[in-house]
């Protein structure tokens, strides 16, 4: 279930629980995972999607095995605040998943996300490669660690 603010969204969770944070893309899912704390944020894994159905098979067993309490969805608010088609994009995605787990989820503004991983990638040397590789799921810890910071400052973790 999709939750309209930060306070809904703790007030679902467990005290010691992992969340998941995902990153969606056209093409791939990334994935990162929290400590039980919900103090760090780790790349898990990057799905490359193919049928919706299979997609969820693919997170239903990532949620159970990690005993995951909550989902931080990356959304891709434009740079200038607006909302553009990837962002309705990713609200029916929210949609869908919605549908098939029911998990408390809160959408999270990933702007920078994917360039701040891009740059620190840059400068540690990766090939081209291997940056495609990673990017999305570090991308998703990006976004789920933004999340984790957030609830903790604001005491609703």
């Amino acid at each position: 279930m999709l939750l309209p603010s930060q306070a809904e969204f703790a007030s679902l969770l467990p005290r010691e629980s992992r969340l998941l944070g995902l990153d969606v893309g056209e093409k791939t899912i990334g994935l990162a995972l929290s400590d039980l704390s919900r103090t760090i944020a780790s790349p898990l894994v990057t799905i490359e999607r193919s049928k919706f159905t299979k997609d969820m098979e693919k997170l239903k067993e990532i949620i159970a095995t990690h005993q995951v309490a909550g989902l931080i969805i990356g959304y891709p608010v434009n740079m200038d605040g607006s909302l553009g088609p990837r962002t309705q994009s990713t609200r029916t995605f929210v949609s869908n998943l919605g549908k098939h787990i029911n998990l408390p989820m809160l959408l999270w503004d990933e702007r920078m996300s994917t360039m701040a991983v891009e740059r620190v990638m840059l400068d540690a040397d990766l090939s081209r490669a291997r940056r495609g590789e990673l990017v999305d799921k570090l991308a998703a810890a990006y976004i789920l660690q933004s999340a984790l910071d957030t609830l903790k400052m604001s005491g609703n973790r």
